[in-house]
């Protein structure tokens, strides 16, 4: 009989590690924009970080898939967790000292990015080494709700932080990632690919998980129309209910209330999923989740509440984590062991590229048509999306692994594209370092999304 996850030793040391540095990371993410802003009083500089973080992890997400396939997976993220260590270590001293250069912030932004598209490919496999396949709903749901309970409170904390003195919150980082770092550490389990991964920079390493995401109509059908097309239009409907429920930019508190509704739910989710099984019946909740965006979108076109739209998104975020947790469970069970990092890269790559374009999208409908009009035309793009996913034949049939291909090359050789799992988040889902693929609406966001982690590791 398996061991709880109670009494599972590493897998406690992964929920601390990914607790301490999730609850870091939150806190600098508000934090950091606010020094720029306060340091240089521009907004196009505290903007500039924030691009330059997203176009690091989009570079780099790739190769990062193709070297937790080539390294051993604790002691990469382990080089992951020092690398961060020291460029938070040069940010905090820094800020103490009363002047820290946009030269610097940019550096150290950039490296978390980079380490991070690293770090949680790694985490990934090291995670489906340390949970049993019986258990992988139950694992995930755990972290699902301990990232959603750090992003409601974290920001909070870290702007508290940050009124008393700039540097603090750049201080609890470091410590949180100082004891993320000891958690790793202790873990005992070890998870290597049998069969390593070529060279980083090969083609066919790189479209390695790209290929296998084509390969399978399943995969190819939910990451398409689930994570990138829904994922697309929801964060435009969030973003477009943010703009006309804070009139213009004069008050913020209708649209904060949806956002925090949206996070709210996120956690709702990740508390229900485990009593409800999601991996056993992730069509009905794929389905389901599709057609209550929908649904959403069509009431706010005719009813202009605050309050209404706020808990249409709560249910529309807590049915698409409990959707979320069931899909990455499932992925993860049939995920070849060799090529994890890849296809988990190549998921969150794909789902990555539409992220700043939904509240663009929404912004610009809102201009052009006004609010009724704009969540009209979002509602239509749901619907098509629904649709598709309400009838297409793939996605009745599941996550049928291919026939096995060729022999698996020797170690040192690179691995052509094949069998492998997506872990595609699948959006409208709950999004966090825990997940890879799309984020969750309103959150990794359809509100603007906050500057990535200046710290390094998004941890399990």
């Amino acid at each position: 009989m398996a061991t709880p996850l109670s009494s599972n030793r590493d897998f406690r040391l992964l929920w601390m590690s990914g607790l301490f540095a999730v609850l870091g990371s939150q806190m600098s993410a508000l934090a950091l924009p606010l020094l720029i802003l306060k340091e240089t009083g521009s907004a196009v500089q505290a903007g500039t970080v924030g691009t330059v973080s997203i176009c690091a992890v989009l570079i780099t997400m790739l190769p990062g898939g193709v070297m937790a396939d080539r390294v051993e997976r604790r002691r990469l993220m382990r080089l992951c967790d020092v690398g961060s260590l020291l460029a938070v270590t040069a940010l905090t001293v820094a800020v103490w000292n009363g002047h820290a250069p946009m030269a610097l912030v940019l550096l150290v932004a950039t490296a978390g990015a980079v380490l991070n598209s690293v770090y949680a490919p790694a985490a990934f496999g090291l995670l489906r080494a340390v949970v049993p396949p019986d258990q992988m709903g139950q694992a995930t749901a755990r972290l699902q709700a301990r990232t959603a309970t750090v992003r409601l409170v974290g920001p909070l904390v870290g702007g508290a932080l940050f009124g008393i003195h700039e540097a603090l919150p750049f201080t609890a980082q470091f410590l949180g990632l100082f004891l993320s770092t000891v958690c790793v550490a202790l873990v005992r389990t070890r998870s290597a690919a049998r069969k390593k991964a070529g060279s980083v920079l090969s083609r066919d390493e790189l479209t390695a998980g790209l290929g296998f995401l084509w390969q399978l109509p399943y995969l190819r059908t939910v990451l398409l129309v689930f994570g990138l097309g829904m994922n697309f239009a929801f964060g435009a409907l969030t973003f477009t209910a943010l703009a006309v429920f804070s009139e213009g930019g004069r008050s913020g508190l209708g649209g904060g209330f949806v956002i925090t509704c949206v996070s709210a739910g996120a956690l709702a989710g990740a508390l229900l999923a485990p009593r409800l099984s999601p991996d056993r019946h992730i069509r009905a909740l794929l389905v389901v989740t599709c057609w209550s965006c929908v649904l959403t979108a069509g009431v706010l076109a005719w009813l202009s509440s605050p309050l209404v739209a706020g808990l249409l998104c709560a249910v529309c975020m807590c049915l698409s984590t409990v959707a979320s947790i069931g899909f990455l469970s499932t992925l993860l069970v049939v995920t070849p062991e060799d090529r994890v990092g890849r296809v988990q890269s190549a998921a969150s790559f794909l789902s990555s590229i539409v992220q700043p374009f939904g509240p663009l999208a929404g912004g610009a409908l809102l201009t052009a048509l006004g609010p009724r009009n704009a969540f009209g035309v979002v509602g239509a793009v749901l619907a098509v999306s629904a649709a598709v996913m309400t009838l297409a034949p793939s996605v009745r049939s599941g996550a049928v692994p291919p026939p096995s291909g060729p022999a698996a090359p020797d170690d040192d050789e690179a691995v052509a594209p094949g069998p492998h799992a997506a872990v595609p988040h699948p959006a409208p889902g709950a999004a966090s370092p825990d997940a890879p693929g799309p984020d969750a609406p309103g959150s990794r966001e359809a509100a603007p999304r906050p500057v990535p982690d200046a710290a390094g590791p998004g941890a399990l």
